[in-house]
């Protein structure tokens, strides 16, 4: 699995490029650091990359206005959904996911996809035990679950386990279904939940600070767990699991590997990974 455009078409001046990350906020983006480590390891001399405060409502404005040697745009929320519902060309897996952080020109139009898949294929990766087909309890299902679901279903898990304060899965449920898993949904007072837990070879966080206080017992019975939550670190999950010895991989692993795609999206040169990953700890200072 990967980025699913080819090679971008270059501006027709045969100048430099430029991209972008759009958020809002935006200030803590650290996809500068990844892209620009990137394009300096791959001799892109003149390509930029900077951060751009623009929350859902004014993306397809923004991206309407781009000048032409922009040639794509990182996207983190608000506006993953508005970048899907704007591009004129969509991934099969950002379609089912219902969300897209990575936008890449392409002739008149953008071609959406979403490298978070990757990144969370990534980060799972990163234990170096995980059995093929891992079962796994996810505690969240919002936006990030989706692309979880998608992650997990490309190595081969057969059954995943949501679990949500509220009865309101559905969505992720079928997101997850469509990419043939059976998923099973508990609220996190269901009892049963920590059986699961115990069972599965991996835990996945996605619940945001504070709200993850509360759930440290389940964190506790985790085999492994994987925290798509990455700053400031460790997380509340990830202390507890690192305090039971759990093996713990954070999200600072899945915002590198969803940027190795995105780089090849906009360059159309394979990601120079090692060199991304020793900006993205200096920057971390890990």
């Amino acid at each position: 699995m990967g980025a699913e455009a080819p090679a971008h078409a270059r501006p027709s001046s045969g100048g430099p490029c430029s991209a972008a990350v759009l958020g809002h906020p935006v200030d803590h983006s650290l996809s500068p650091v990844l892209h620009g480590a990137a394009y300096t390891a791959l001799g892109l001399e003149g390509w930029t990359y900077e951060r751009i405060d623009c929350d859902g409502e004014r993306l397809p404005s923004l991206v309407d206005a781009s000048p032409e040697h922009r040639i794509g745009y990182s996207v983190t929320m608000p506006g993953k959904f508005a970048a899907l519902e704007h591009a004129t060309e969509v991934s099969e897996r950002a379609r089912i996911v219902g969300s897209a952080n990575t936008l890449v020109r392409r002739g008149d139009g953008w071609f959406a996809d979403c490298t978070d898949i990757d990144g969370v294929v990534g980060a799972l990766g990163a234990f170096g035990d995980l059995p093929p087909s891992p079962s796994a309890v996810i505690l969240g299902v919002g936006g990030t679950s989706r692309p979880v679901l998608a992650g997990l279903a490309h190595l081969g898990s057969t059954r995943v386990v949501l679990a949500s304060r509220r009865d309101n899965a559905g969505p992720a449920i079928a997101c997850g279904e469509q990419f043939g898993l059976r998923v099973a949904s508990y609220l996190l007072d269901d009892s049963r939940l920590l059986d699961e837990i115990e069972r599965a070879d991996v835990l996945i966080n996605t619940v945001p600070e504070p709200g993850v206080g509360d759930l440290v017992h389940l964190v506790r019975r985790a085999r492994r767990l994987f925290d798509v939550l990455y700053d400031p670190w460790p997380t509340t999950a990830g202390s507890v699991a690192a305090a039971e010895g759990t093996p713990v991989v954070g999200g600072d692993v899945m915002l590198l590997n969803q940027a190795f795609g995105q780089v090849e999206l906009f360059t159309g040169l394979p990601a120079p990974k090692s060199a991304m990953a020793t900006a993205l700890s200096e920057a971390l200072g890990r």
